[in-house]
């Protein structure tokens, strides 16, 4: 018998943001979430996220959050000095024997007049407190210092900060591990980038390492985080890279005609029933301590009006592919455990979701799919045949195959529990699918 989730915690009407600041904690509830950095404190195992503006908020599920507040007062006033501004922005956050460091970016809309800045506690809920400036750069440097993520080399035990948002992209900048503080002059080496006709929109860099694999995997937010942010991967076997996508190119190429590099791992999306969303990006990833992995990211409904659209919070779980590439959850996080499914419960009918990489890259609107009995596979037009194992689904059409991962999870548009399919193509396109129906 198939163990579904239950249904989660319904988020606050928009409206409360609307009505302006003066609003609680818990009346916003994910409101206003932007930049979210996941972490889970070993010692009280309470989940964390650090968002835009410093704030807290802590989980023990991963789905009820509740607000722990502004964790850092101020920027040091080197660094408010600099950019112009006491604004906080995408902390990042790791723990370096009992203390926890805070890295800040510390600017304002649209400059490169930038400061990194680290703030550290003996708590993950602070308050935290200013050490000093990692890195500050201006427009006379081609790269922009906010967005900070840390990551240690798993041989050699050193640390480095990997940063960026447009212009010149994202870059890595080896750390000192005893102070916190930059151990190298200048601005690091370049990762990824985007071509300048793009705006040169790449940013939100996050590098985890998977043990598994034994690779690096390096996730950006390309494009604008108000209307077509998508988030994109590449891997290494070393934290300097090169990083290469799912076709072998590098995530530093300067030209990029299709919008193609880096593996898609989703974008806006519009499934036939419930809200439409835009703009997810700035993502984080946790590796938790049973195993399993977790996407979060910020994201929006989808808007194209030109008002101002409040960003929200969205946490999915992260699979790995047979081929060691991952692929995000086709449905939100609702306490969905790893279980077996029976094929018979695969028959059906469904919706899918492909995201093909795309200028600009917009909203990719769900397609019927059927999976039938006898084994037989239909989406739209196409014709083929699927086979599964008991966690894989495999499908074949022409000469395309696609592997998915099966799952038991709740239907956020819909409001019950389905089965979900979360998989790539052979050539590098990932999809969703979730069944809506069954057969008759």
């Amino acid at each position: 018998m198939i163990e579904y989730p239950k249904m989660p915690p319904k988020q606050p009407p928009k409206s409360v943001v609307r009505e302006g600041a003066e609003r609680t904690a818990k009346e916003l509830g994910l409101w206003l979430t932007h930049d979210p950095a996941i972490f889970r404190d070993p010692d009280s195992g309470y989940y964390y996220i650090y968002c835009t503006g410093a704030i807290c908020q802590r989980s023990r599920d991963l789905i009820h959050w509740e607000m722990v507040g502004k964790v850092v007062e101020k920027p040091p006033l080197e660094s408010a000095e600099w950019a112009g501004s006491d604004d906080i922005w995408a902390p990042d956050i790791v723990k370096v024997g009992k203390e926890y460091r805070l890295y800040c970016s510390n600017s304002t809309w649209g400059v490169r007049q930038s400061c990194i800045f680290l703030a550290v506690s003996d708590s993950p809920e602070g308050p935290f407190v200013p050490r000093g400036c990692v890195l500050k750069t201006s427009d006379k440097l081609p790269v922009n210092a906010i967005d900070a993520n840390i990551i240690t080399d798993v041989d050699t035990g050193e640390m480095y900060m990997v940063y960026g948002s447009f212009w010149g992209g994202c870059h890595v900048l080896k750390l000192d591990k005893e102070t916190g503080l930059a151990a190298e002059e200048g601005v690091g080496t370049s990762l990824a980038c985007r071509p300048a006709w793009m705006s040169g929109g790449i940013e939100g860099p996050y590098m985890i390492y998977n043990p598994d694999t034994k690779y690096y995997y390096l996730f950006v937010s390309y494009a604008s985080l108000k209307t077509d942010y998508n988030i994109r991967v590449g891997r290494s076997r070393t934290i300097m890279g090169p990083f290469l996508d799912y076709n072998g190119r590098k995530l530093t190429e300067a030209e990029d005609a299709d919008n193609t590099i880096g593996l898609l791992e989703f974008g806006g999306y519009r499934w036939n029933e419930g809200t439409p969303y835009m703009a997810p990006g700035h993502n984080s990833v946790l590796r938790d301590t049973d195993g399993s992995w977790y996407l979060v990211c910020h994201i929006r409904e989808l808007n194209f009006a030109g008002t101002p659209e409040p960003s929200t919070m969205q946490v999915r779980k992260l699979y790995w592919m047979p081929d060691g590439w991952p692929v995000v959850s086709a449905e939100p996080y609702a306490g969905e455990r790893e279980q077996r499914i029976p094929a018979e419960e695969l028959f059906g009918y469904y919706e899918r979701i492909s995201f093909v990489p795309s200028l600009p890259q917009g909203i990719m609107h769900a397609v019927p799919m059927k999976l039938d009995a006898s084994g037989y596979y239909e989406c739209c037009s196409i014709q083929g045949e699927w086979s599964y194992d008991g966690t894989w689904l495999s499908i074949g059409y022409g000469p395309n195959r696609e592997t998915a991962r099966v799952s038991a999870a709740w239907d956020a548009e819909r409001d019950v529990p389905t089965i979900i399919l979360s998989g790539k193509r052979e050539d590098g396109i990932c999809f969703w699918a979730k069944k809506v129906g069954t057969l008759s």
